[in-house]
């Protein structure tokens, strides 16, 4: 559960700000900026409707958007960003300088740290003047606005976050052998895949933003393609990524045995020293993006990810080994 936010009004500072720690991963956490459709599903005050007109997510870009109150009355807003550096901090400001939307002129900084495995969001916002601050939080109510998006967030978060699959493992080699195991195509060819189902094509972009592309060939002749989304890499400690069955043009693909598994999984392998001076892996994973039925699909084959994680990594021992 993500803890209650913590606003700030300083006498002294024309700003407003507040902090909360959400129970998630910071890629998820960032990815709800991310998008037009998230944003409308927690963006805003308690009791109010969010529908955009523009959103080009990049530095420059614009996102026009009009808040709908429970009063009924629309407030036209334009959001200019300044700087978005994934997943860790969003930049942007209101310029209030167009006769169409609110008149509220403010700077915005939204930073995402993480603290274990769960996430805080310190989110400030600059006026120009002390009056121009006590103005924006007399008529608009900023503050408690901020809390409550911060809650509305925490909840969307929650709703988002789903079950999560953990297996972990140690291995007798190094953390660098282990970490070439899965940043080298060649290496990983050898070992990646449920058992008796090789590799038979692949081709790798190991960055954030690139991608990996593969194929296992089944018993039956036929050929499993699967595609990962390098989000974050920091060597040689973590690797996230976006996992999804794909088809050999990289479409994206339904799991060939459920309709309902869902179409992306947020994957994250952490990788450790032992005191032994071997290594161990850690492996989350969680829907990302998904339906309600997605999420109830994947929280039904728990143990059946356990079966088929058991046999891979026992083929990636097998290959540490002999590397």
């Amino acid at each position: 559960m993500s803890d209650n936010a913590r606003i700030s009004v300083p006498s002294d500072v024309p700003e407003i700000s507040g902090a909360r720690l959400f129970d998630a991963p910071r890629a998820l956490v960032f990815d709800a900026f991310a998008a037009p459709d998230r944003l409308a599903r927690w963006f805003g005050p308690k009791g109010f409707s969010l529908t955009t007109r523009a959103f080009e997510f990049a530095p420059g870009g614009v996102w026009r958007f009009v808040m709908h109150g429970p009063d009924g009355r629309d407030y036209e807003n334009k959001i200019v960003f300044r700087e978005i550096l994934r997943p860790e901090r969003i930049a942007y400001f209101h310029p209030g300088d167009d006769e169409t939307v609110e008149s509220v002129r403010m700077e915005t900084i939204i930073t995402l740290s993480e603290q274990g495995e769960k996430t805080r969001i310190d989110w400030r916002m600059r006026f120009p003047s002390l009056a121009e601050r006590d103005r924006v939080e007399r008529e608009y109510g900023a503050a408690i606005g901020l809390s409550e998006n911060l809650g509305r967030l925490g909840d969307f978060v929650e709703e988002s976050a789903g079950p999560v699959f953990v297996a972990s493992r140690r291995f007798a080699a190094s953390r660098e052998l282990l970490w070439k195991a899965f940043a080298e195509p060649e290496r990983m060819a050898q070992w990646f895949g449920p058992k008796g189902i090789p590799v038979v094509a692949s081709q790798m972009d190991f960055r954030p933003g690139g991608s990996y592309h593969y194929g296992l060939r089944t018993p039956d002749g036929g050929a499993i393609w699967g595609l990962f989304a390098y989000r974050d890499i920091e060597a040689p400690a973590r690797i996230t990524l976006i996992a999804s069955f794909s088809d050999e043009n990289r479409g994206l693909a339904r799991h060939p045995l459920s309709e309902t598994w869902p179409l992306k999984v947020e994957t994250t392998f952490l990788f450790a020293d032992t005191e032994s001076g071997g290594s161990e892996l850690t492996l989350r994973a969680r829907p990302f993006e998904a339906s309600a039925e997605e999420i109830a699909t994947f929280a039904g084959a728990l143990d059946a990810q356990g079966n088929g994680w058991t046999g891979t990594l026992e083929q990636l021992e097998n290959y540490l080994v002999q590397a």
